[in-house]
């Protein structure tokens, strides 16, 4: 590993400053599950290190009805598993978060890090994106929101700009009685990097035929983290077997799986389906109707 200056900026401003002066020489340090081992590995060489676990409130959870969850960016993976208003609220998302890695490894490895490195095979993404969270950005002008759909623009590319970084995460509050569904397949039962994930979120909507509104997300079956929009309308009209199937059929059209040495594309985008099949009935049977 090469020298490299360690900074600990005490203030939001001071960091975006740092991180906009010093460009790609800086190297942003939360967790540094995904940061010390390509230092380590030679992959990476910044010339300073900006550990932004001191701003205020990036590792704080707060939540109240009428604004939802905000996760500071520096929230670890086991913070987010364990905490008692995010499996009250949000469960997917801490079941989610409980499926990364190690338990040793989820102490370090935060919210904001799984995001940020924008791996189309990030755990946490499907449950943020099926409870519609935004990335709250800052930067030498302030913050900036933007819905976490935009924020991924390839494998390893997110559309910060110089200067800014990720500082926090929010989600609306869901409908009460939501019920949601993340299915990861890997290579082991506990902590590898997906083949693919889907997250499925159902809630009770009367307005609609089935009665039910969907959001579903996908994870390792494209470039980023995908949406199958198309598979929850189908939902909303319907949900009896032949319509479960046609969704799950749908969500595997949305998936652009590639070959690469954990699994081909095809094998991705057969299991696809079945795990998103299997999701959906997991959440009809739970969803009060």
């Amino acid at each position: 590993m090469e020298p490299f200056e360690y900074v600990k900026p005490a203030s939001p401003a001071e960091a975006s400053a740092i991180l906009a002066a010093e460009g790609s020489a800086a190297r942003i340090l939360q967790g540094g599950t995904d940061l010390i081992i390509r230092m380590r590995g030679d992959f990476v060489h910044p010339k300073i290190v900006v550990d932004l676990k001191g701003l205020p409130g990036i590792r704080e959870v707060a939540y109240n009805p009428a604004n939802g969850l905000t996760l500071g960016a520096a929230v670890t993976m086991n913070e987010v598993a364990a905490h008692p208003l995010i499996h009250a609220h949000y469960l997917m998302l801490a079941e989610a978060c409980e499926t990364i890695g190690s338990y040793q490894l989820r102490n370090r490895a935060t919210i904001g890090g799984n995001v940020c490195n924008a791996s189309p095979a990030g755990d946490s993404i499907p449950a943020l994106l099926c409870y519609d969270a935004t990335a709250v950005i800052y930067n030498p002008a302030g913050e900036r929101r933007l819905p976490l759909m935009n924020f991924f623009k390839g494998p390893g590319k997110t559309d910060l700009q110089p200067g800014e970084f990720l500082l926090a995460l929010t989600l609306p509050e869901p409908h009460e009685a939501a019920v949601g569904v993340y299915n990861k397949l890997g290579r082991t039962r506990v902590g590898d990097i997906a083949l693919l994930g889907v997250g499925v979120l159902g809630w009770p909507q009367p307005a609609n035929p089935s009665g039910s509104g969907w959001r579903i997300a996908l994870a390792s079956v494209g470039p980023t983290p995908l949406m199958a929009p198309e598979a929850a309308a189908l939902l909303a009209e319907n949900t009896d077997d032949e319509a479960v199937e046609a969704a799950a059929a749908a969500v595997m059209n949305a998936s652009r799986p590639i070959d690469d040495v954990r699994a081909s594309g095809a094998y991705r985008q057969a299991m696809v389906r079945v795990l998103a099949r299997r999701a959906i009935e997991d959440v009809l049977a739970r969803l009060p109707m």
